[in-house]
């Protein structure tokens, strides 16, 4: 790490998103940049890292190879080196092993030259005469033309269980209480979406073994399959972000509403094997379990347990439910990182105070984000194998030059209404179909 050079760009934060821009940018001599991350090492999601689950997308979602198919940061290529290519190849599964993607980001970090741990940024400031950011860390103080923001979302947990962590956890923090959670004589998890579908079939595994009662409890109207035809993916791509990101701001928000359970669903087969193994379990013991739906919770008290008031939209009815153990499944939310405050006259922000991201992920001429635009960019935004689409546009920008080729139109169906198509006739006169 140099403290006196000015380096091209800073990424700060190290998850998948920025991991992919280190390796997509480390053979591109005309950009020199820097990736800073507070934490030890690569360690994605470790509290849900269960033996059996996989990603939700095909193994072609890795750092690199949407991007550049011939590039060593490829999962084939990590399978080859580790000497599992054929074993990957037998298995015909395209969803990589949690743990295993894990282990393969791992494997192409020691791969980076320019990838910084334990490194804390406290503070940014912008010199306005020499054009150039000035970033204070716990190692010393680094300068950079641009800002590549990829902090990533934080846990979020409801305003009225803050006071009650001590005792509840978050589903990021799942394996680390997991046995903790398997002494208690009750267990609910509150929320919806993979992860709790993925730590509700974990703990039903073991109910027989340790005779606790299990809950799972949601707000939404049913327990949602991921959505994964194919049209509907067609969704994830740069036509759709186009379309997605010129909307109105009020239509941009409805639509993220409404799409949730395309992006934060559960897969299809873990929901069948839920209700398999409740069968199963069901004809051999004598277990205590349920699943309800249409829930908002409203009150939570705790006195050797938990007192949760639940709400039910539908009858609307309420109701008390009594736990031990509580897991929130809650999810995760963009918080903007305090070193940012004294550089926030630089930033665009939306009516709203969030970032008002441009199309190629800007937020200010030269500050970009990754994975903080869901409110623009829609569904792709976390979506893995959107990755190397953004940063291969994220580079363009920074260097003029197409150093990978970005592809502008994947889908079939068209989204947009082009200007030979438009009618100017007032509905009134026209006819619904």
């Amino acid at each position: 790490m140099h403290t006196q050079k000015v380096y091209d760009f800073a990424a700060i934060g190290a998850g998948p998103f920025n991991i992919s821009l280190a390796a997509m940018t480390q053979e591109i001599k005309s950009l020199d940049g820097i990736f800073l991350d507070q934490r030890e090492g690569f360690n994605w999601h470790p509290g849900m890292l269960l033996q059996d689950t996989t990603l939700q997308v095909p193994f072609m979602a890795d750092l690199v190879t949407m991007a550049d198919p011939t590039s060593p940061f490829s999962f084939l290529n990590y399978l080859k080196e580790e000497g599992r290519i054929y074993s990957f190849y037998i298995r015909e599964n395209f969803k990589i092993l949690r743990h295993e993607y894990n282990k393969y980001c791992q494997w192409a970090v020691k791969k980076l030259h320019n990838l910084h741990w334990n490194t804390r940024v406290d503070d940014i400031g912008w010199n306005d005469h020499q054009q150039h950011y000035t970033l204070q860390t716990n190692n010393g103080i680094l300068h950079a033309k641009r800002l590549v923001l990829g902090t990533g979302t934080v846990p979020y947990v409801p305003a009225m269980c803050k006071e009650h962590m001590q005792n509840a956890i978050h589903s990021s923090s799942y394996l680390d209480n997991k046995a903790g959670l398997q002494s208690k004589r009750s267990i609910t998890i509150v929320g919806s979406g993979q992860s709790a579908a993925e730590i509700y079939y974990d703990l039903l595994q073991d109910i027989d073994t340790y005779g606790y009662q299990l809950h799972w409890i949601t707000r939404s109207p049913r327990f949602f399959p991921l959505e994964y035809s194919k049209l509907t993916l067609e969704m994830t791509s740069p036509e759709y972000v186009d379309y997605f990101h010129a909307l109105p701001m009020e239509k941009r928000d409805l639509l993220s509403r409404n799409q949730r359970h395309l992006y934060k669903g559960i897969n299809n087969d873990l929901i069948g094997n839920i209700f398999d193994l409740l069968y199963t379990k069901r004809l051999q013991h004598d277990i205590t379990v349920s699943l309800r739906t249409n829930s908002a919770l409203k009150k939570v008290t705790y006195d050797d347990g938990f007192t949760l008031d639940f709400y039910q939209e539908e009858v609307e009815k309420y109701y008390r439910h009594h736990t031990e153990g509580l897991i929130l499944a809650t999810g995760y939310h963009y918080s903007m990182p305090a070193f940012l405050n004294n550089i926030k006259d630089r930033i665009a922000f939306d009516e709203k105070g969030r970032f008002d991201v441009g199309r190629n992920y800007n937020i200010g001429k030269d500050i970009y984000v990754q994975n903080a635009e869901l409110h623009t960019h829609g569904l792709s935004t976390p979506d893995l194998g959107m990755g190397c689409y953004r940063n291969a546009i994220l580079i363009r920008e920074m260097t003029g030059v197409d150093h990978y080729a970005i592809e502008k139109r994947i889908a079939f169906q068209q989204f947009m209404v082009t200007d030979d198509e438009q009618i100017l006739q007032p509905i009134s006169e026209l006819i619904s179909i």
